[in-house]
């Protein structure tokens, strides 16, 4: 098994961990691999001391969370380089950011920060790690959590599933997009939002993986469904 693959299990623990507990199962499906090829891999990263096994879950040791943040911020760099210098789009980065995360050394990497200007996020928004292991936090809510007559600003997209990024690209909808909340649909329907000059019906499974900040509270109280 190659180093490049254990860097890519770090990398899916450390994303994993950040919305809560992992367990071996969300790891096969986020890794798209079976059970027993993530039983040996676990083994293997237990072995090399960068993860423990509570309660038969899965967590980043204190070395294993430093490399795990490592992989992760050469990742979201080159996103940011694919996209800001060769102009690729946002949905088409993840694989090719995956092939360059393993070969980026300190100086290209260190060279890339500088010539990107130190970028804080990646394009899909989520931050990137400083070169002190330190991260920024991460602030917002899920759009779907907004009453109507809200405005809000997109933060970042939780879920970098390519399908899904160039639906919202078709939208306008971006990391910095202000977007209005026109209606929220009741029994978990849909909302009726505002980008620009357009609106656009929004289901709520793709609301709940849009993360924004508000801008503007209601005029008056919307209803929650």
């Amino acid at each position: 098994m190659s180093s490049a693959t254990l860097e890519e299990y770090l990398e899916m623990i450390y994303k994993l961990a950040e919305r809560g507990e992992v367990r071996p199962s969300q790891l096969a499906e986020a890794m798209g691999v079976s059970g027993p090829t993530v039983t040996a891999t676990l083994k293997r990263l237990l072995a090399k001391g960068l993860i423990s096994r509570p309660d038969n879950g899965v967590a980043l040791t204190a070395s294993g969370e430093s490399e795990a943040i490592s992989i992760v911020r050469r990742h979201r760099l080159a996103e940011r380089f694919l996209v800001d210098a060769l102009g690729l789009s946002w949905d088409e980065v993840h694989e090719e950011a995956c092939l360059l995360e393993h070969a980026l050394s300190p100086k290209v990497q260190s060279a890339l920060e500088t010539f990107l200007e130190n970028p804080s996020f990646c394009p899909h928004g989520h931050p990137i790690p400083r070169s002190d292991g330190t991260v920024p936090k991460m602030t917002g809510e899920p759009l779907c959590d907004f009453v109507e007559g809200s405005r809000v600003k997109i933060v970042r997209v939780e879920d970098e599933d390519d399908s899904l990024l160039a639906y919202l690209a078709s939208l306008g909808m971006y990391p910095g997009t202000e977007v209005g909340i026109c209606d929220v649909a009741p029994f978990n329907g849909p909302l009726m939002i505002e980008v620009g000059d357009s609106k656009y019906a929004l289901g709520r499974d793709v609301a709940s993986k849009i993360v924004v900040s508000l801008l503007k509270k209601p005029a008056k109280i919307g209803r929650r469904s």
